[in-house]
């Protein structure tokens, strides 16, 4: 499919997927030299699911995944609270 998924956690990118495959990036790679999720992220190219590794209270906080398409667009929000 030729979708962008684009992963943010408060407002910043995290991790991208071009709908070509060509361009994805996770963390460090993808803006503003974020480095709080280092080597932590995994996200899978063939459905876009984003894991974090080795999680903790830290990693709590908003979530948002944009999926753009030629056709439609769609976003999902996530809260995510680590205890």
């Amino acid at each position: 499919h030729q979708e962008d998924i684009k992963w943010y956690f408060n407002d910043i990118r995290i991790a991208q997927i071009s709908g070509d495959l060509t361009n994805h990036c996770t963390d460090v790679n993808c803006e503003d030299g974020e480095e709080r999720f280092r080597d932590r992220l995994k996200l899978d190219q063939r459905t876009g699911s984003l894991t974090i590794t080795n999680i903790t209270n830290t990693d709590s906080g908003v979530y948002d995944l944009k999926i753009i398409s030629s056709t439609s667009s769609s976003d999902k929000t996530f809260n995510v609270i680590v205890n």
